[in-house]
């Protein structure tokens, strides 16, 4: 075979090659874009939730005493405003767990339901 068809082989195989980078690269290309729109998209649908979404069981600053007037209170009261707390924050949790075994259709647990 003589010399040029080797050059003309090789010259046609690099050409493939680029052709084959080139078709990965765009596909690659298309598929990032894809998912950055789609990124997009989810980021503008979930920014636009409303401040009454986003409400909490759990007690809110104008219930709270002042800060630093816990090192002037009885260590009793102070006892008392914690398991207070600490009770009503469990509560919160029972009804959070009883509406959501409710609403899955789960069996309740006879402790959260208050079958005793």
């Amino acid at each position: 075979m003589p010399w040029w068809f080797w050059i003309l082989l090789w010259i046609a195989l690099i050409a493939l090659s680029l052709l084959l980078h080139l078709t990965l690269g765009y596909r690659l290309f298309r598929k990032f874009m894809s998912t950055v729109h789609e990124l997009g998209d989810g980021g503008k649908r979930f920014s636009n939730l409303s401040p009454a979404a986003e409400t909490s069981d759990v007690e809110t600053a104008e219930d709270r005493p002042e800060p630093g007037s816990a090192i002037f209170a009885s260590p009793d009261q102070m006892r008392h405003d914690y398991l207070t707390a600490k009770a009503f924050r469990q509560e919160v949790r029972r009804q959070r767990r009883v509406k959501r075994k409710a609403e899955r259709g789960q069996p309740q647990s006879l402790h959260d339901i208050e079958f005793r």
